[in-house]
């Protein structure tokens, strides 16, 4: 069993200094810089509250569905970072290249890749098309998380998988 583990941390590790330091480019530096901010806990709920309160129709419903998603997805987040206290890839690995202002908290696992898959779903249940936009969307923020040195590629996934089973069952027991 340890060999298996010791088999994914390290390609893991491999593929989080693919990311975080093989792809440096000034312009990916901003726009990742820029667009991992559309995971955050301001952007989802003023993004799910404005389409809650001012939406009509489809739009308003995704809207109470993503603040709802968005709601729930967090609890097993919480719960999770206390019990597996996993440092930040930028606190292990000194050779990491981070933003400004780095969170200190624990990265895994990722609460904006959660948050912005927590909240896509609704919008695409009400209108498909979208998912061309929002999926694409969500990837490149939880690209973004890896990119900046906050998180590992776990960190990523489990947070999407995490914010699309909490909205996907928010859209499922709606209807």
């Amino acid at each position: 069993m340890s060999r298996v583990v010791n088999w994914l941390q390290h390609h893991e590790t491999r593929a989080f200094h693919f990311v975080n330091q093989r792809i440096q480019h000034f312009f990916l530096d901003h726009f990742f810089s820029k667009i991992t901010h559309l995971g955050g806990a301001t952007a989802t709920i003023v993004i799910s509250l404005c389409c809650a309160l001012f939406g009509h129709g489809a739009l308003r419903v995704a809207g109470f569905q993503a603040l709802i998603a968005l709601t729930v997805s967090h609890i097993p987040v919480a719960i999770i970072k206390k019990k597996y206290p996993r440092l930040r890839p930028y606190l292990v690995h000194p050779q990491t290249i981070i933003g400004k202002n780095p969170l200190t908290d624990h990265s895994f696992p990722s609460g904006h890749t959660t948050a912005i898959f927590s909240i896509i779903f609704p919008f695409v249940a009400a209108m498909p098309a979208l998912a061309l936009v929002l999926i694409p969307l969500a990837l490149t923020v939880s690209l973004s998380r890896i990119y900046l040195g906050l998180h590992y590629p776990s960190d990523c996934i489990v947070g999407c998988l995490i914010g699309s089973t909490a909205s996907l069952v928010t859209v499922a027991m709606w209807g």
